[in-house]
């Protein structure tokens, strides 16, 4: 997908960080924007922000994790539209601690949002973007914890295990069909988001139960104080929408990045049959 002018893209995740500056990148490239987030006042501030500069933007209020409202933006854009092109599953959130002591309320809620939100995604989208045989393209935010381990993280990293994995078959069901729709996953280094501030988002029916632990405050607050100096988002925009051009399936952080790094010593090991590291920076 070479000339993206007039298609349209859609993406979760919307209002902050990755999602915000992969709305401003099709919007730039003059595609028809779908900004989609539970997060309904800053999703506002993003699609007014991308309208003012020109864009034709919609605004969904949307919460990846409830399979109807996802079926439901899905249809809005089909009515909207006719064709959908680009579809990025990327709305996430982080919670940390020991595999043994966070409560099962915190694997609930993020692999809601960051597992059954993708899946919700592709089960909704992905027959639309056949249906229209035009050429399309799948992004799935995973992270480099999707092709690493680490400690304290249990939660997030198997999240992102999970959809690298659902990525990586979706991308051989849609070349083994024949399909004209690329897949990439997305797998960025630490990147300047608020994700260490997910619980602004957490829904009451998964309110954290349970005392603090040290590993839990120690990860979560190392989360917090260090994305500020993370890659900037529009970087990663920037990287997702070559590899959309290019139709390359890994979007991984630069090679010589400590995360890249991080994943090779993963490689190496399972290749070798070794214990594992952790090797990622700061474990």
């Amino acid at each position: 997908m070479r000339d993206l002018a007039g298609r349209v893209a859609v993406v979760t995740g919307a209002a902050s960080g990755i999602g915000r500056a992969l709305g401003r990148a099709f919007a730039a490239e003059r595609m028809r924007v779908v900004l989609a987030d539970v997060q309904r006042a800053p999703l506002e501030a993003v699609a007014s922000e991308l309208r003012a500069a020109g864009a034709e933007v919609r605004a969904v209020a949307t919460d990846v994790a409830v399979a109807d409202q996802v079926s439901a933006l899905a249809l809005q854009v089909q009515q909207a539209f006719g064709r959908i092109h680009i579809v990025c599953h990327n709305a996430g959130v982080f919670a940390g601690g020991l595999s043994w002591e966070a409560p099962l309320s915190d694997y609930a809620w993020v692999f809601d949002v960051n597992v059954w939100g993708v899946i919700h995604g592709v089960r909704a989208f992905t027959p639309l973007q056949l249906a229209h045989g035009e050429a399309g393209h799948v992004v799935i935010t995973a992270s480099m914890a999707g092709v690493t381990s680490a400690p304290f993280c249990a939660p997030y990293y198997m999240s992102k295990h999970a959809v690298l994995a659902l990525a990586e078959t979706l991308h051989l069901e849609l070349a083994a069909k024949g399909a004209a729709i690329g897949v990439s996953v997305l797998c960025p280094e630490l990147v300047n988001t608020r994700i260490g501030d997910s619980d602004r988002n957490r829904p009451e029916h998964h309110k954290r139960g349970g005392p603090s632990h040290a590993e839990r405050e120690l990860v979560e607050t190392a989360i917090r104080n260090s994305t500020s100096a993370g890659t900037d988002p529009d970087a990663i925009a920037a990287r997702t929408l070559a590899a959309i051009r290019e139709q390359r399936f890994y979007v991984l952080s630069p090679e010589g990045d400590p995360w890249r790094d991080a994943c090779h010593a993963r490689l190496d090991a399972i290749r070798h049959a070794r214990n594992p590291g952790p090797e990622v920076p700061g474990s």
